[in-house]
């Protein structure tokens, strides 16, 4: 029974820890791979060009990175209102069709959402942020409903016996108390594009989907793995540094 408070002492450590690693080890890969040809061609000998020279991939990387925060940051902002919205008063009537369209939207596959949106705005990033804002709202929105559902109801009676308003309720009491479910929504909102924002390659989009895309067309699979190989780092540690932000806030409330 001693040992348990030094383990738990230590966990955000190793989080951090294991953090710094994969950022590193991420970075490495990005900035690397254009020097790996021994190691590639070792691993893959019946390939006769093994490293994905096309696009730099740290730029690939950056560009991935840039199109999943734009449309995640879209898909935080409608997803946190909407929820906002359907747990008040005035828009609970709302709620039914606010939830039966973000579960549309994430139903509906990203491949058919790029292709209705290419029409109407183009190919490049901007059907892309249109496909990945539309599929990461459902997430964020059960986080929010689900955070703002979990609060006792005693805390809401007690604030309300102190006299609050109720913008002062919902954000002095509501909202902080929501936001550990809130922030996993977003969390996993943001995982879910890093993944999906590979297929946007295929309308013109520059992210790491694009050499997985040309190793499957061109049956090298040497591009697969490299371009799923800095695709499954960026989920990790951006997966690591959502856990250690919900570690450290929740040792500054304790």
């Amino acid at each position: 029974m001693a040992e348990l408070p030094v383990r738990l002492h230590h966990t955000p450590r190793v989080h951090a820890t294991s953090l710094g690693w994969s950022v590193a080890l991420l970075l490495l890969l990005a900035y690397g791979l254009p020097y790996s040809e021994p190691l590639l061609m070792w691993l893959f000998p019946d390939s006769p060009r093994p490293v994905y020279l096309q696009d730099p991939m740290a730029d690939l990387l950056w560009q991935h990175m840039g199109l999943v925060v734009v449309s995640s940051a879209v898909a935080v902002i409608v997803g946190t209102a909407a929820g906002l919205v359907t747990t008040r008063p005035t828009g609970r009537a709302f709620q039914p069709m606010i939830d039966m369209l973000a579960t549309m939207g994430q139903t509906f596959p990203p491949v058919a959402v790029l292709a209705v949106a290419v029409p109407a705005v183009g190919f490049g990033e901007r059907p892309a942020l249109i496909a990945l804002a539309v599929f990461g709202v459902l997430p964020v929105l059960q986080g929010t409903v689900a955070g703002l559902a979990s609060v006792p109801a005693p805390v809401l009676d007690s604030a309300r016996a102190m006299g609050m308003a109720p913008r002062q309720l919902l954000t002095q009491v509501q909202m902080p108390l929501a936001f550990p479910l809130w922030l996993a929504g977003v969390r996993t909102s943001v995982i879910v594009n890093i993944g999906t924002a590979a297929i946007a390659s295929t309308v013109g989009a520059k992210t790491l989907g694009l050499p997985i895309i040309v190793g499957l067309s061109g049956f090298n699979t040497a591009y697969v793995v490299q371009g799923a190989a800095l695709l499954g780092m960026l989920a990790i540690a951006t997966d690591l540094a959502f856990e250690q932000l919900a570690m450290r806030l929740d040792r500054s409330k304790g």
